[in-house]
């Protein structure tokens, strides 16, 4: 009797947890990558939130798409040879940019979300998993949608791979994404969340995390060859200042190959771009950063790390430890703050940083450009920065500096375009309170400049 019981009690177990398994193949998928296959894959999603969630399963196989749209309670799940491949513009089958009904502060990239390949907006307890790839070979990695959007809707076009916009209880992990178009990820607003064991090969931007809050990125591989691969941004896209705060960052590796090489194993350096693979903090920083650790990450051929509040927001609390630079274009570490102030004219806040703490950093083959730049602003200094067990061995062959460096002002936050720095090894100015222990710097070749200049420092 007792066995009957079980075996009851066993077969109604799984019965259940077959029925909130959504196969898109019962509702109409074909996976053959011809065929328009997200009308089948949002019928499945539709009918598991009737039911009140489960998990939208995609077999092996190829589907066309054009937008997804996930809901609460979801987790939308690529089994291994399972690719989502984005349908090309002239197919016109993204929906429609929603229309901001604001000023635009930020750009259309962060502003509008449903032009993208998968997204969802104001859900709960979502997920993106599976050993499957997203390949955004029919999106574009161009930011069109302010031309779409003068009178609202869009232009046909979709950009992000993933869009996520005021979610909660997010988890992205283990997926493939290729050619991500202007963002893999984009998560914006969203609260408690974790991406995690990802890989990304994209033309631009990885993973961008606006305003949000306890969110951890781990075990995350993003090569990003033409602009940044783990970035975190405060704009005005919730209409309002908003701190981006509690993040984590670590065990992650980020670099600057050329698209698809760190996909196939070839692994082939890209030309060196205005920037590539760097992790960073910026530029659209109106609330700004608060609480964010990054550690044990690894950078090859990638820009350095680099920490802006340019536009009146806040950056404190930073803990940075244990990460290894190799190749690094332009300048090793970067902090600034600065005035270009991009959103209401009415705000009278000034860009403010304190209390950053790097430490455990070894950084090889950098750059002659710039040394490390800690840069805040007359009579709004940098307070409190601890530089401690630092090591960078920089390329040299300088030129002596005659100009004077530029202040940070109104200008965009980017080391490339304000020249050299007159230090080969350290150049700060306007900072109280900067610590140093442990710091050295080595020459491959002989510079010009001297090994370190301090304007304005205590």
């Amino acid at each position: 009797m007792k066995r009957i019981i079980l075996l009851l009690v066993l077969t109604i177990s799984m019965s259940a947890m077959a029925s909130s398994v959504y196969n898109v193949k019962d509702y109409g998928a074909k996976g053959d990558g011809k065929a328009l296959d997200h009308i089948a894959i949002n019928k499945a999603i539709e009918a598991a939130a009737q039911q009140g969630g489960g998990q939208v399963l995609l077999p092996q196989g190829v589907y066309l798409c054009g937008s997804i749209r996930l809901k609460s309670h979801i987790d939308l799940h690529l089994m291994p040879g399972a690719k989502i491949l984005a349908a090309p513009a002239e197919m016109k089958v993204y929906d429609e940019s929603e229309v901001f009904g604001a000023p635009e502060y930020q750009d259309g990239g962060h502003t509008y979300f449903h032009n993208s390949l998968i997204w969802a907006e104001g859900q709960q307890d979502i997920s993106i998993s599976g050993y499957g790839v997203i390949d955004g070979e029919g999106l574009t990695r161009h930011d069109t949608e302010r031309a779409g959007n003068v009178q609202g809707g869009s232009i046909g076009t979709g950009d992000k791979a993933i869009a996520l916009k005021q979610c909660r209880n997010i988890t992205i992990r283990d997926i493939t994404i290729f050619r991500g178009g202007h963002f893999a990820i984009i998560i914006t607003g969203c609260e408690i969340g974790t991406i995690d064991n990802v890989t990304i090969d994209t033309n631009r931007d990885g993973i961008d995390i606006d305003c949000c809050k306890y969110i951890t990125v781990s075990n995350t591989k993003v090569n990003t060859p033409h602009d940044d691969a783990i970035v975190l941004k405060s704009s005005y896209a919730l209409k309002k200042p908003v701190l981006c705060e509690h993040i984590l960052i670590t065990n992650c590796i980020v670099t600057g190959y050329k698209l698809g090489t760190f996909l196939d194993g070839t692994y082939v350096p890209e030309k060196v771009n205005w920037v590539c693979g760097r992790i960073k903090l910026g530029t659209e920083s109106n609330g700004g950063y608060r609480n964010i650790t990054i550690s044990n990450c690894t950078c090859m051929w990638s820009s350095g790390l680099a920490f802006e509040v340019v536009d009146q927001g806040k950056m404190e609390n930073i803990v940075v430890d244990n990460i290894s630079l190799s190749h690094v274009h332009h300048y090793p570490i970067y902090i600034t703050t600065g005035c270009r102030n991009r959103g209401p004219k009415e705000r009278t806040e000034i860009s403010s940083a304190r209390d950053i703490y790097i430490n455990n950093v070894i950084a090889d083959d950098v750059d002659s450009l710039a040394g490390v730049i800690i840069t805040g602003m007359e009579g709004t200094p940098i307070k409190n920065v601890s530089l401690s067990n630092i090591f960078v061995r920089y390329r040299g062959g300088g030129k002596k500096v005659d100009k004077p460096y530029r202040e940070q002002g109104t200008n965009y936050p980017e080391p490339r375009w304000a020249g050299p720095t007159p230090a080969y090894g350290l150049f700060a100015r306007h900072v109280d309170g900067l610590h140093l222990q442990n710091v050295r710097f080595e020459l491959m070749r002989p510079d010009e400049r001297p090994e370190k200049i301090l304007e304005d420092v205590k």
